[in-house]
Order: C-alpha cells, then structure tokens, then sequence
C-alpha cells in the first residue's frame, strides 16, 4: 500500500514538472500570435498553425507505425481538436488582433480552474475542499489582475478570451485523460491529422482571400505557435495531465500569466511592472499551497 502511494507521488511530481515544461512552452503562445496577428489575418493565423503541425503529426505517426484510434478514442479525439486544435487558436488568435499579450495573459489565467471543472465533471476527480479554495483564490487574484489592467471593466476582446479558456480546458481534460492510454504524442497528433480535411481547405481559401505578405518577424511568430504552441508543448503537458492528474497538474498554468507577461516585455516591449511582480508572486504562492491538496482520482 505504502510502495503504490509512494508510486502515485513520484508521478504525481514528474506530472508536475512536465506540465511545467508544456506551460513554460505555451506561455510564449500569446506574444508570437500577436507577432503574427500584426499583419496576418488572425483565423488564418490559427487555422494555419494547426495545418502545419498536422503535416508534422502525420509524418510523425507513419514513423511511430501508430494504429488508427478505436471508436471510443475517436470520439474523444474530436472533442479533444474542437478545443484546442481550433477553438483555442481561433478565439486568442482574434483576441489577440484588439488587446496587448499582456491583458490576454491575465484573463486566461482562469485556465487551470475551467480544466479542474471539466476534469471533475467529466472524468469524475474529486479535488478537496481546500483545492477548490485555492484554485478559486489563485483565479480570483488573475481576474482582479484584468479588471485593474482594464481600468475596472473587460475589454470586448475579453469574451473571445474566455471563450478561448472553455475551449482550452474542454481540450485539455480530454485530451489528457485519452493520453492515459493513447500517449500525449498520439493524442495531439490524431487530434491534429483528423482535423485536416477541414483546416486544409478553409486555410487555403483564407490564404488566397486576405494574403500572406508579412515580414519574417510576423511568420517568426507564425512558426513559433505552429511548432512549439500547436506541437512540442501537448508532447509535455498531456504526458504531465496523465502522470499527476488533471485538476492537479492543470494547477500550473496559473504561473503561465506571469510567464506570458515576461515574455510579452521581451518579446514584444510591453511593460512590465512592480505590480505584476507582486501579483506573479501571490499566484505562484498559491500554487504551491495548492500542490499540496488532496485530489482522489
């Protein structure tokens, strides 16, 4: 009994880690797309990335001889692309064209909370009271966060923006309970190659009707959200959502605000301030409180 709970807790913290990879990996997601989204239009933006790590995915399949997903698989799989292969890209993608990184950063912040609400209603984890309450704390100080950056109101890009946020954790909860028995490989790489049949097209018609003249800084961006925010990081997290849990694991992504907001004053000059230091370091506090709830699985 005590060997299997010390096996739960080793990987319950090697979960951690690799979701802390996929996060630091997907919090450079929203300062790239707004690279891109500057003289690219924006669903072509969020369409096109997924078309190019689909290639990627179906050439990465063929190599690994992957079997073709079971019906329960697939359907899975699906929800799985609806939220993360399009919904995601397609809402911050949007978002992203009207508001700074640095705002969007804040409001996705609600993330890990919606992914624990998916995974306890979907898949059945039973987070304690004490996870609810910090989860719901470490959300609280993200959203007061928004409403201090927005001058006490959310900007109209803010319903794209949570939008993005059901769509993600839709995907992330799905996805991640599929990697239990898929792989988070197979799983972002079927998720993205069923997806084609529609992306490819739609893509092709955006390209034709708006353009795809920009600068190589604009497709720096575009390569960045193609290969690391659409491909490399799912490797890491739905590995670390299968290994530590959903509601648990998914409690990292509330340290990615802050990353994305470093990110944004590096990558794109936003400023950075005192302010969101100290609330970068409240979240991060609570996140680690959280670590330490029970959740049953």
């Amino acid at each position: 009994m005590l060997a299997a709970e010390e096996i739960q807790r080793k990987d319950e913290t090697t979960g951690m880690w690799l979701g802390a990879i996929g996060v630091a990996i997907f919090s450079l997601t929203l300062p790239f797309t707004r690279m891109a989204v500057a003289e690219l239009n924006p669903v072509l933006v969020a369409l096109g990335r997924a078309v190019v790590a689909a290639c990627i995915s179906a050439v990465l399949l063929y190599r690994m001889r992957a079997r073709l997903p079971d019906q329960a698989q697939l359907k899975a799989l699906l929800v799985t692309a609806l939220g993360v292969v399009v919904g995601f890209p397609v809402f911050s993608s949007v978002a992203m064209h009207y508001v700074p990184a640095s705002h969007g950063a804040i409001v996705l912040g609600i993330l890990p909370l919606a992914t624990a609400l998916f995974a306890a209603l979907r898949f059945h984890e039973r987070p304690s009271v004490g996870f609810w309450i910090m989860a719901l704390l470490g959300s609280g100080l993200v959203v007061v966060f928004a409403l201090q950056q927005g001058g006490g109101s959310f900007h109209l890009a803010d319903l794209a923006l949570f939008a993005a946020v059901v769509a993600a954790a839709m995907g992330y909860a799905e996805g991640g309970r599929l990697s239990q028995s898929m792989g988070g490989q197979q799983v972002i790489c079927w998720a993205l190659v069923l997806s084609m049949p529609v992306l490819l097209p739609v893509t092709v018609w955006l390209g034709w009707h708006y353009g795809v003249q920009a600068s190589p800084r604009a497709w720096l961006g575009f390569a960045y959200v193609s290969l690391f925010s659409m491909f490399i990081g799912f490797f890491f997290w739905y590995k670390g959502l299968a290994m530590g849990g959903i509601a648990r694991v998914g409690q990292v992504q509330l340290i990615q605000p802050f990353l994305t907001l470093l990110g944004a004053a590096v990558i794109l000059g936003e400023p950075l301030s005192i302010n969101n230091i100290a609330f970068a370091i409240a979240v991060i506090v609570v996140v680690g409180i959280g670590r330490r709830m029970n959740i049953k699985r």
